[in-house]
């Protein structure tokens, strides 16, 4: 399930879904901790109206979502024909107070008079944990809920907007299990039963009674204030409660509006059906960071309904692709807060691991230490080398000296000083890691190809720091692994770039699955020439063998990727990702026709706030979960720099 409109200040972080409710609720990292994760911890809306209640995750709503504000401020529209009511909300993370604001307007359809009942109900699992230690009480002197666990503390409020009254009726239940399916079976028959507090697995509901006249309506501002105590979430409560949430939607998107003008300025060169998307896509982007500098993969939870994990975590360089286009655009603080926090999580041998959670912990990983007769970390170093390779990018493009001061010697040193000697003695290639795709353990084309290009460019960066040892040393590397790379790396039968190769006994044993990941990254990363032979004959194997569909430029992964692929009959799904990388070659290579054209394509695939996802199903065009996935974002945003040609 998508999350149509995702809001964040950093801090906390929410997603709603298709029915307009909270989905996902992060904080105090975006990314971690969870407290929605997971089935029966949806939030709901419901109204009670001529007899009927009706909550808006039934059939009888339709939805309409939108970011019409330029600013991370979403906009819901939900009709409910048969009631002849419609839902308007206006809902935002405030950007600098941890608040989620809901400003929601009631209209009545209908010729008569009408008494509505609106129920808001939440349901938490504190730090994302499943045992039965939450609490939840009343607090009426300050006319809210407070929901607490430890150091976690949600204060939830709000007020009729007509005469400021609060909620007219409350109830603090529990639920999860065959005796309490959830309190807002309370709303049933209109009235709620006042329980002041419960511990386990609890929940509580909000009642705001209206009578709306014949074709008028009325406000209703609801709130959920996030503390690391309950003394810092009742501040800010008291802060919304005597100035109201109106001069905080003005201060959130004031602050949106002036982070976006970098933006705003480049969106004018572009051409004007990707002027919002582009826009959507950096406050998309900006979304999923987190002020200490993670950047989050994606913070839809779908997946975990379907499998163990999630893909709320911070891999190194899907946090370096993200990073590169805000570099380009001339943001500072979000790419120096990310390579603050790689140089905080980097080994002390060098390397950045798989990935790892918000607040900086090591995430979780499926990769061992032992692969069959070798011993070896359980990394991808494509991860520590294109952290490198775009810390570079960055120092080039502000030229700000107090970068070499603080990454040089702490962290760009261990990890080309680890490139350079981790080198396999039989084909003088980077030694086996995990691919790109975190499937295979194997010496790959992608990795070898961001090596070699994060060793170049240390090289550059060593002789700059003045560290002339290390420049020569590591320019050597690289010239080492590019001519290896010439020798191993080209199938000769099938005219296309290996995926790479593994060494068995001093025998060479490639891998000649096509692979766009090797591909692209050969020309991408100058491990070979853009005109060359080998990268001319490789793309055209990926048009012949992947782009199957004359119709569609999509691409998948690679051949048979069977990565949530729904029929065995199609080679993959289409990856956003992968599909740009082709648009990002033909305009490198001045077919911009072509590129164009798989950019429009893809457009097709955006939803109406902007979100794109991590693939497509060719059977049926079903956008696939996780949606957003920040990496698809910045390759949309670093392609449509490339068609207006940002020299950095």
């Amino acid at each position: 399930m998508a999350r149509p409109i995702v809001l964040s200040n950093g801090e906390l972080h929410v997603g709603l879904n298709k029915y307009g409710v909270v989905h996902d609720l992060y904080y105090p990292y975006v990314g971690f901790e969870n407290h929605s994760a997971g089935a029966g911890l949806r939030h709901k809306v419901g109204v009670l109206i001529d007899g009927t209640l009706s909550w808006t995750d039934d059939d009888s709503w339709s939805f309409d979502f939108s970011y019409p504000h330029t600013s991370l401020i979403g906009h819901t529209v939900a009709k409910n024909e048969a009631l002849g009511i419609i839902l308007e909300f206006d809902d935002l993370v405030d950007a600098e107070m941890s608040v989620f604001i809901r400003n929601i307007h009631i209209i009545n359809q209908r010729d008569q008079k009408r008494d509505v009942k609106l129920f808001m109900y939440q349901a938490f699992a504190i730090g994302d944990s499943r045992s039965n230690t939450d609490t939840a009480q009343y607090l009426p002197d300050s006319d809210a809920i407070l929901h607490y666990r430890g150091r976690r503390a949600f204060i939830i409020g709000g007020a009729r907007v007509s005469d400021s009254t609060p909620f007219d009726q409350y109830s603090v239940g529990l639920f999860g299990d065959q005796e309490h399916e959830g309190s807002f079976r309370d709303a049933e028959d209109g009235e709620l039963g006042g329980n002041n507090v419960e511990h386990g697995r609890v929940d509580s509901i909000l009642r705001f009674s209206l009578t709306l006249e014949a074709h008028s309506s009325e406000r209703i501002h609801y709130w959920l204030a996030a503390g690391l105590n309950t003394r810092e979430a009742l501040y800010i409560h008291k802060q919304i409660q005597e100035h109201g949430i109106h001069n905080r939607i003005n201060a959130t998107a004031r602050w949106w509006h002036e982070w976006l003008q970098p933006g705003f300025d480049t969106a004018q060169q572009l051409p004007e059906h990707y002027r919002e998307h582009f826009i959507e896509s950096l406050m998309i982007i900006k979304s999923q960071l987190d002020k200490r500098g993670a950047v989050i993969a994606s913070t839809d939870s779908t997946l975990l309904n379907y499998s163990k994990d999630g893909y709320a975590y911070c891999w190194p360089r899907d946090g370096a692709n993200v990073v590169w286009p805000l570099i380009r655009l001339g943001y500072y603080q979000e790419p120096y807060a990310f390579f603050e926090f790689c140089r905080r999580a980097l080994h002390p041998n060098g390397y950045l691991m798989h990935k790892y959670r918000a607040d900086g912990a090591l995430g979780s990983s499926w990769h061992p230490y032992v692969h069959g007769d070798i011993i070896a970390p359980p990394i991808q170093e494509d991860e520590t080398a294109l952290v490198v390779f775009v810390f570079i990018q960055f120092y080039l493009t502000t030229k700000n000296p107090a970068l070499i001061k603080d990454f040089y010697a702490s962290m760009i040193k261990p990890m080309a000083d680890f490139m350079a000697e981790y080198i396999d003695e039989t084909t003088g290639l980077p030694k086996p890691s995990y691919d790109l795709w975190e499937e295979r353990f194997l010496i790959n084309t992608h990795t070898t190809a961001v090596t070699y290009a994060a060793l170049v460019a240390a090289s550059e960066f060593a002789s700059i720091a003045g560290d002339n040892t290390s420049a020569v040393k590591w320019r050597s590397a690289a010239d080492d692994i590019q001519a290896a790379a010439h020798t191993h790396l080209f199938n000769e039968e099938r005219q296309v770039f290996y995926r790479g190769l593994i060494v068995n006994d001093g025998t060479i044993v490639h891998d000649a699955t096509i692979d766009t990941a090797a591909v692209f990254s050969a020309f991408m990363f100058g491990l070979f020439a853009s005109d060359s032979h080998e990268v001319k004959a490789s793309i055209q194997a990926v048009e012949t063998h992947l782009q199957t569909d004359a119709t569609a430029p999509g691409l998948p992964r690679y051949e048979d990727d069977n990565y949530r692929r729904a029929n065995p009959s199609i080679n993959g799904n289409w990856w956003y990702i992968t599909t740009l990388w082709k648009a990002q070659y033909d305009l490198e290579t001045n077919n911009e026709k072509a590129a164009l054209s798989t950019i429009d394509w893809l457009q097709q695939f955006i939803l109406s706030t902007g979100m794109m996802g991590e693939q497509i199903d060719p059977t049926n065009y079903q956008v696939i979960s996780p949606v957003p996935l920040t990496w698809t974002h910045a390759e949309y945003v670093s392609t449509l720099l490339d068609l207006i040609g940002k020299d950095h």
